[in-house]
């Protein structure tokens, strides 16, 4: 039987990448801030939708993981592998 969520339950496998690359950056980067930075590249999300990411409550679709990748300066690969590596 196919499974769409991640081994541990989580809706998505870049979530924690997320977040760990978001509070690694430079300047003290909040959820909120990330929502804005992606709404200048045209995504739509806001605060919750990066929360809801984050925890892995959220699906992500690849415009979105794409988009994060490139505010967050990393590859697509990069969000997508195990943080624990």
């Amino acid at each position: 039987m196919y499974k769409n969520r991640a081994e541990d339950g989580r809706n998505n496998i870049c979530g924690k990448n997320v977040k760990r690359l978001r509070q690694g950056m430079a300047k003290k980067t909040s959820q909120r801030m990330l929502a804005y930075l992606l709404q200048m590249k045209g995504l739509d999300v806001d605060k919750n939708a990066i929360q809801r990411i984050e925890s892995g409550e959220r699906f992500v679709t690849d415009i979105e993981l794409k988009m994060m990748a490139s505010v967050l300066d990393v590859s697509v690969d990069a969000l997508l592998s195990d943080p624990n590596d």
